[in-house]
């Protein structure tokens, strides 16, 4: 009989996994062609040519005893010094090697995170709407998750009820911006507050108090916005990062997680770290892709073509009367429920072959998401389901 954490966690089974595999589904019933599926982050541009030409390049010339053997458990050190020397250029941070601990992709990282600082019962703050897996991996190490509600008119952090959710027993604080799933990126004014609170708070209880940027779309943002680093706004600031969306390797697990040394118990948080790697059954980041993203750490994926979607998107369903947030970054769009029941929502839309994720499953109810990793030719062919939908529920005639 399996255990009473993996009991509740198959009745809590991703949403969005459930509904990946309710598109594929859908597709071998209808077609391909007639199914809408924005359910899933899953890249549509393919990962940058380099890519693939290093990860050629490395298997001819590396010692396959060396290439595929067993290595620190923080990762190759060339390879750490080149993610901390791309820190260094482009946020003016002074990282080396041993700042840089290579993960197993951002979860991967947080769950390394969270193995080496919480305590059971120690509290870990998400600000709603959030990924949901946060609450598995709390429940990994029997911590709690405390949630915050936003500022439902613009999707920032509501900071007056972050401060009353702050408790002695609070050991993390964890971010994630540019958002999944509303595309919002925090203001650089959210994040100084924030950060203004946290020392405040850590003063009031004695106590260490981590904020945990989780930053796998750092780098998909769209018009002014620019590229942030947390580190420079809290002392306490420990990043995880994925090369998932910048590069479009999902598949291939592989991140980093950063911390400054001015982190409280930076030596020891780091020791940990890396100790949390072999312990959880990591042992290491993979060995080739670690080195092939070593040689591409400057290179993106192609946002263009996602700010097309996102721009394609956007307008065609405000035209149909939908009530959206407008996306800065990542590539979700955040819609607005014209069903006080978003589940019934969510239904309706199955009818028009619209596949899309409840607010519920990001703890945010009454709303939806919209993953617009797609073709653009989806996007437009989807248009007339959604009108569809739209005049079902009275938004057009």
């Amino acid at each position: 009989m399996v255990s009473k954490k993996i009991a509740q966690a198959l009745a809590g089974s991703s949403v969005i996994r459930a509904m990946f595999n309710e598109g594929k589904e859908m597709a071998a019933r209808y077609g391909a062609e007639n199914v809408y599926d924005f359910s899933l982050g899953n890249p549509a541009t393919p990962a940058p040519e380099s890519v693939n030409r290093s990860i050629k390049e490395i298997v001819d010339e590396m010692d396959p005893l060396e290439l595929h053997g067993y290595m620190s458990n923080s990762g190759y050190e060339d390879v750490r010094r080149a993610m901390a020397e791309n820190l260094n250029r482009r946020f003016q941070t002074s990282f080396d090697a041993h700042n840089i601990i290579m993960t197993v992709g951002a979860a991967g990282g947080l769950n390394i995170i969270f193995k080496t600082l919480l305590d059971p019962e120690d509290e870990v703050i998400v600000f709603a709407p959030y990924f949901g897996e946060y609450k598995s991996y709390a429940a990994n190490f029997d911590a709690r998750i405390v949630e915050v509600e936003p500022d439902f008119a613009s999707f920032q952090p509501d900071l007056e009820k972050f401060t009353g959710k702050i408790t002695a027993k609070t050991k993390i604080v964890l971010v994630n911006t540019p958002n999944n799933p509303t595309g919002v990126v925090y203001t650089e004014e959210t994040l100084q507050e924030m950060a203004e609170i946290l020392r405040k708070k850590e003063q009031e209880f004695k106590t260490d108090i981590y904020l945990v940027s989780d930053e796998p779309y750092r780098e998909l943002v769209y018009d002014d916005v620019k590229e942030i680093f947390l580190t420079k706004y809290y002392h306490n600031t420990i990043v995880g990062y994925s090369f998932s969306k910048s590069l479009s390797l999902p598949g291939e697990r592989i991140g980093y997680v950063a911390v400054p040394d001015e982190v409280a118990d930076a030596e020891n948080v780091i020791a940990g770290l890396e100790v949390s790697n072999r312990t959880l059954g990591f042992v290491n980041a993979p060995s080739l892709i670690q080195k092939a993203v070593s040689r591409c750490v400057d290179e993106k994926t192609d946002i263009a073509f996602y700010d097309k979607n996102r721009k394609l998107l956007y307008e065609g369903l405000i035209k149909l009367g939908f009530t959206c947030i407008y996306p800065q970054g990542a590539f979700y769009l955040w819609m607005k429920s014209p069903d006080k029941d978003e589940e019934r929502f969510v239904q309706a839309a199955k009818k028009y072959h619209i596949i899309m994720v409840k607010g519920a499953a990001f703890a945010c109810p009454g709303y939806v998401r919209l993953a617009y990793c797609v073709s653009p030719q989806m996007i437009e062919k989807s248009m007339s389901g959604f009108e569809e939908l739209a005049k079902e529920y009275g938004l057009v005639k």
